[in-house]
């Protein structure tokens, strides 16, 4: 969140709300293209959890192909089962409020291997809203009114 005032949407002054990947600040007023970027969002990353899953799939032919046995692809398969569940929890979470600067970095790992879930979450918040907007609202309106007594 920016402390400069912002005299550039519907010539308001206070601070500049904090910009949204793929929205910029059309989330403030949904104006700009605001439904249309929704649309193109949740297509896009719908599209994406496709493209991933059959990826995936090929992963598991991959591991078939190599006879690596029962129990190696049943580690795999429930290994990418679980990281896909904590990565579309974490996700989901980090909408509604800001996760610790520390436990990012220390799940990157796991929400690398669970990029389905992440998808997922990121897909199913943008049927509502643009993804993080609750919380870039929230945020914004606490600091407009901090600077407007």
């Amino acid at each position: 969140m920016s402390d400069k005032p912002d005299t550039t949407s519907a010539g308001r002054t206070g601070p500049r709300p904090e910009p949204i990947r793929f929205f910029g600040v059309t989330w403030v007023d949904h104006d700009g293209g605001y439904a249309v970027r929704r649309a193109a969002v949740s297509v896009g990353s719908l599209v994406a959890i496709a493209v991933s899953c059959l990826v995936l799939r090929f992963a598991y032919e991959g591991l078939e192909i190599a006879a690596v046995g029962g129990f190696v692809t049943g580690l795999v398969v429930v290994m990418f089962a679980v990281c896909t569940a904590l990565a579309f929890r974490h996700t989901w979470a980090g909408y509604t409020k800001r996760p610790a600067p520390d436990s990012e970095s220390a799940l990157r790992g796991l929400l690398t291997i669970g990029f389905v879930g992440t998808l997922t979450a990121y897909f199913l918040r943008s049927l509502t809203e643009a993804p993080g907007e609750h919380l870039h609202r929230t945020e914004h309106e606490a600091s407009s009114h901090r600077s407007h007594p």
